[in-house]
């Protein structure tokens, strides 16, 4: 592929409905009130539904049952509640292709989420928005599957390193997950932040413009492929930790286990 507007012409974009274009629209705007978000979600009532079974479900860790939106978003924070929202609506327009495990791949999505917010957490960078940019990371190899079938099987392959299907996206189309990922954000008017995070996750170092959420995504996705993040932690590379000015301290006493992240894509 010479370019990516060579390559979003052999795919079809998945299909969002109104509701979820607004929300994404939201994301730009800093003085949206949680009345609107509420109002916006509420016209979708499969969404709203989804986001009231994520939050009741164990791993949400909710004091208590909810029943309405404003329940939800009064205990959690409408950001939160937003992020979820915009989440649930990219996992629902996404179909898994033939030849790729959906449990798996909504787990590997799930821990880029995880890891990217909790590392968002120690750089003081917006944590939701953090949490949606890491689960949206590998939707652009679902796009590459759409527009090369052939090549799923070649960037799947195993054994797997964390950073091998960088690798291998970029020698069969010539381009990472992440590059497609943000141009696919770019057309659909995500914030520019998260645009320029999913450009410069697989080379964040590479970059003459460093953004500090892709250095962060590109630790956070290394952590989600590796089987125990704990002993991933000193794997990790170095230069883009020292970027970071990230406290290794910190890391190791406090790195969450994926089995504590929220699945949007559950039901």
């Amino acid at each position: 592929m010479s370019s990516l507007d060579s390559f979003f012409s052999t795919v079809r974009l998945p299909s969002m409905n109104e509701v979820a274009h607004d929300l994404i629209n939201s994301l730009n705007q800093d003085s949206v009130s949680v009345q609107e978000v509420c109002t916006i979600i509420g016209r979708d009532p499969a969404l709203s539904a989804k986001l009231l079974q994520l939050a009741n479900s164990a791993q949400f860790g909710l004091p208590r049952g909810v029943g309405t939106l404003d329940d939800a978003i009064a205990l959690v924070g409408m950001a939160r509640v937003r992020a979820l929202a915009v989440g649930a609506c990219m996992a629902g327009a996404f179909p898994i292709l033939p030849g790729l495990d959906r449990q798996a791949f909504w787990q590997s999505c799930m821990g880029c989420a995880g890891y990217t917010q909790w590392l968002a957490s120690g750089l003081g960078i917006d944590t939701q928005l953090a949490w949606l940019t890491g689960m949206m990371l590998r939707l652009g190899e679902l796009l590459i599957a759409q527009a090369e079938p052939k090549s799923l099987q070649a960037i799947e392959k195993l054994p797997m390193h964390p950073g091998d299907r960088w690798r291998r996206e970029r020698q069969l189309v010539g381009f990472s997950e992440g590059q497609i990922t943000a141009e696919l954000a770019r057309r659909w008017n995500f914030p520019m932040q998260m645009v320029q995070a999913l450009q410069r996750s697989a080379e964040p170092l590479l970059e003459q413009a460093f953004s500090r959420l892709g250095a962060a995504l590109h630790l956070a996705s290394l952590l989600a492929e590796a089987p125990q993040a704990t002993v991933a932690l000193d794997t990790l590379p170095v230069e883009v930790i020292d970027s970071l000015k990230l406290d290794l301290d910190w890391m190791r006493e406090t790195v969450p286990d994926k089995s504590t992240f929220l699945n949007v894509a559950l039901g």
